[in-house]
């Protein structure tokens, strides 16, 4: 029976490698790996909570649940941008802390191949985009793929996981 479990587990695992979330900021895509995330909502009430940094908007309610939400654009430096019918959260489990993403629109789950999938370029030395995991190529498309576990340092992880 165990043997059965672990088969399901690796064949889940596999189902999920190379598949990742695109979604849209602005006119650059991005992609997640799809193994962290948890579900997809609309954009929702937002209850602010003093001294969180700037990119963390606050907490929603989701189904009794409560669940730190941060604006990726914010995250990334990008300028600020009115939230519309496009925009949405999509919930991310990060090391055991779950974590909303807000991001301008949603696009597909797309299977990306591992040749398809290159390190990012080493631009100088003093830059090192530390959210950019990888590129993927997709035709002519270029997705930036998120390094999820590094959306937040180990401190901001903590300091949100006390938030829930």
């Amino acid at each position: 029976m165990a043997d059965v479990i672990e088969n399901t587990m690796e064949l889940e695992e596999d189902t999920q490698t190379g598949r990742f979330l695109t979604f849209s900021l602005g006119r650059e895509s991005y992609g997640i790996e799809i193994k962290y995330v948890t579900e997809i909502i609309g954009i929702q009430a937002i209850t602010e909570i003093p001294e969180l940094p700037e990119y963390v908007k606050g907490i929603i309610n989701l189904r009794g649940k409560i669940i730190p939400v941060m604006d990726v654009r914010l995250r990334f430096k990008k300028e600020a941008r009115e939230y519309n019918d496009r925009t949405c959260v999509i919930v991310v489990d990060i090391k055991d802390v779950s974590i909303g993403l807000i991001v301008d629109s949603v696009s597909e789950v797309l299977t990306i191949p591992e040749q398809g999938i290159v390190e990012p370029p080493k631009m100088n030395k003093g830059f090192n985009n530390r959210y950019i995991k990888n590129i993927g190529k997709v035709g002519n498309d270029v997705k930036l793929l998120l390094d999820c576990e590094k959306l937040l340092t180990e401190d901001e992880l903590e300091d949100l996981s006390e938030v829930q």
